[in-house]
């Protein structure tokens, strides 16, 4: 009789890490990977936050990290750059929710210029704009 061996296959596969639902503009993912090319790192992810501040209560944070922390949700978006063909925006657990179906995009005109975010989960803002709720 022939016997047979079991393995746990499942013990070779590195965890699956959650996708959010924010979405990045093709110009905001230009600007980031432009950014990335001129700080000459290929290593770096736009991590957007939402952490508790302002007047209104809430207030988003967009920085670089390198880090991957346990609990966050990643999503690649194309630059259309053949240097770096695409950037990671990552999210953490506990502001996924604030986040979800929110866009980022990037202006560059006389009127403003910077990331903005649209928000469809923010009830109200203040009066300066910096916060939400």
């Amino acid at each position: 009789m022939a016997q047979t061996t079991v393995t746990d296959a499942s013990a070779d596969v590195a965890p699956e890490v959650p996708e959010h639902e924010v979405l990045l503009t093709e110009a905001a993912a230009a600007k980031v990977a432009g950014l990335l090319i001129q700080e000459g790192r290929d290593d770096l992810r736009l991590r957007v936050a939402v952490q508790p501040g302002g007047c209104s209560g809430l207030v988003y944070q967009l920085y670089f990290d390198e880090r991957l922390l346990d609990g966050d949700a990643v999503r690649a978006f194309p630059t259309g750059d053949g240097e770096l063909a695409e950037v990671e925006v990552v999210v953490d657990r506990m502001s996924v929710p604030y986040l979800s179906g929110a866009t980022i995009d990037f202006a560059d005109t006389i009127e403003k210029q910077g990331f903005t975010i649209d928000n469809p989960n923010a009830v109200g803002t203040c009066a300066c704009g910096e916060s939400f709720h």
